[in-house]
């Protein structure tokens, strides 16, 4: 029997999106740390709580719960850490480009008197919730390296940890809600989801070492004033 060109066509569309599918599939927990990092620095993604996002459906989808939640967190401490060094290199002068000016004065106080709560409280909460401006804060205003590690690490293991509970408690409903959504257009969401996220991770890796450079390359703060948070 003779197949006509535009059922060659779906055909073929149909075989490369399984294949796209797979790929991305076997990206799986390696993709999750480098999704992470991204999440939890000061580079946006397309889709706030990405990471909440994809250990809810790895949850759900029986993943090693342990690994999971670890992955996550490791992804989650170095974009803060990448994002916390950069702030404390680059002082204030740093933080006026990232933060809104509308914004910048009474986060930085309410930094300055609640250093770990407000390094904490937005690294536990979900969107919208900002955390960016917390964490550049804290650097640009040399919180205790030691301190500020801790708090978001913690804050940001429980928060996945949420996550990876509601994916086993509510997995089944969280699968047959996603398969009766995704029934006819799966291969089409699962392809422009992971391709959308997959280039701007690409591209918040980019400015993150981007940024890093430039940083080097500029002389350290001289007389400009500091602030310490103890």
């Amino acid at each position: 029997m003779q197949l006509a060109p535009h059922s060659i066509a779906a055909l073929l569309l149909a075989t490369a999106g399984r294949r796209l599918m797979h790929v991305f599939y076997h990206l799986g927990l390696a993709g999750l740390v480098l999704i992470s990092t991204v999440d939890s620095s000061f580079v946006p993604l397309p889709i706030p709580g990405v990471t909440d996002i994809l250990v809810i459906l790895y949850a759900a989808n029986h993943a090693n719960l342990i690994l999971l939640v670890g992955l996550a967190t490791l992804g989650s401490a170095l974009g803060g850490f990448l994002s916390y060094i950069l702030a404390h290199a680059g002082g204030m002068a740093f933080l006026e480009k990232h933060v809104s000016a509308r914004y910048l004065k009474p986060l930085r106080r309410w930094v300055e008197k609640h250093s770990i709560l407000s390094v904490a409280i937005p690294a536990i909460l979900p969107p919208p919730v900002p955390l960016s401006p917390f964490v550049l804060i804290a650097g640009a205003v040399k919180m205790d390296r030691r301190k500020f590690m801790t708090a978001f690490t913690l804050s940001r293991f429980a928060r996945h940890a949420i996550a990876a509970w509601l994916g086993v408690r509510y997995g089944k409903a969280v699968l047959h809600f996603w398969n009766q959504f995704s029934a006819r257009w799966a291969v089409t969401i699962l392809s422009v989801f992971w391709t959308v996220t997959i280039l701007f991770t690409a591209v918040g890796i980019w400015k993150l070492v981007q940024t890093s450079r430039r940083m080097k390359m500029q002389p350290p703060e001289g007389a400009q004033s500091t602030i310490s948070v103890h």
